[in-house]
């Protein structure tokens, strides 16, 4: 059977965006984009929009619309977030059997890893981010928690056979013990989840004309605020401590932090790294997956995920970050 995303052509995109009542100029380029499709459409004597396809049957229209009203309410606040455009007070649409949305055009470059005073800036806008999504719940999106994404990424991966026989038996082993650790973990320490954007690394916070603004909120969900943070640290435990200070002193102007939520941080890096494997296998029947990631079914793929899976056990028998 042929993958949804294999109708959904050039001339389908320009419809889509045409049925809106733009007049495009026929350019259409491809974004880096898997989970989803995303393209650049050039409209006539106007800045060209972003067009951004759903997966089918990944998220329920009311899911998805709850993240284009997450955007706006950001953007009422005036936090510099890349909301989705609105026509007769709709945002979602559908063509040829696809949903889709419209993005106003925003360029700009990721952080610099390790530069404390965008670290700072960056913790404004989260805290900014925060003090909005901790006002109210999503009532249609997820909680990120180790069962959605710890055990039912194992599960997944078992299943579907996706593991090579000769590493199964390790593999299996230091993902159950390490599961084990995060369930003791995420019942142990304290924290509200509040709404986040939850995948947010550097590429989706971008820099321009001074400035950040935060794209793609595709996996926005409910989670500990944490989640938000760690991913803008790098570098040895000792960068990581002072990267922490500053990007915390910038969110407190906006929004308390709960320094309770810090030893959360390397339970949410193992679960990132499962939950990575288990989406790549349930999008194996997307042709685009087997291209863009042909070691997946390799065994020296499956040899460094052990090894990472086992580093993060020991992580977690490590003192965690603290504030100074």
């Amino acid at each position: 059977m042929s993958h949804p995303f294999s109708t959904l052509t050039p001339d389908l995109v320009l419809d889509a965006v045409e049925s809106l009542g733009y007049l495009s100029d026929a350019r259409v380029l491809a974004l880096n984009s898997y989970e989803n499709r995303v393209y650049q459409v050039g409209i006539e004597d106007e800045t060209p929009l972003i067009a951004k396809f759903y997966r089918p049957d990944r998220w329920s229209d009311a899911a998805i619309r709850e993240e284009h009203s997450f955007s706006a309410e950001l953007a009422e606040h005036e936090v510099p977030v890349v909301a989705p455009l609105e026509r007769d007070g709709e945002t979602l649409f559908e063509h040829g059997g696809f949903r889709f949305a419209l993005f106003p055009r925003r360029g700009g470059r990721a952080p610099e890893p390790g530069n404390l005073d965008q670290l700072y800036r960056l913790g404004q806008l989260l805290g900014r981010m925060h003090a909005i999504g901790a006002s109210r719940p999503f009532a249609h999106r997820e909680t990120l928690a180790v069962d959605n994404f710890g055990h039912a990424a194992l599960a997944s991966l078992l299943d579907g056979g996706f593991v090579p026989r000769s590493l199964l038996p390790a593999y299996e082993s230091v993902a159950r013990d390490l599961l084990a650790r995060l369930d003791e973990l995420f019942a142990r320490v304290r924290y509200t989840p509040i709404r986040l954007h939850g995948d947010c690394h550097p590429g989706n916070l971008l820099h321009r004309d001074d400035a950040f603004h935060v794209v793609d909120l595709d996996d926005c969900r409910m989670g500990p605020a944490v989640q938000d943070l760690w991913m803008m640290l790098a570098g040895e435990r000792h960068e990581r401590l002072g990267q922490l200070a500053e990007l915390v002193d910038g969110y407190q102007e906006f929004h308390d932090f709960a320094a309770r939520e810090l030893p959360l941080i390397e339970g949410l890096r193992a679960l990132r790294l499962m939950h990575h494997s288990a989406w790549i296998a349930r999008r194996w029947d997307d042709p685009a997956f087997p291209l863009a990631f042909p070691w997946f079914a390799g065994e020296r793929y499956w040899g460094d995920q052990i090894l990472s899976l086992r580093e993060q056990m020991a992580a977690l028998d490590e003192e965690p970050l603290r504030l100074f």
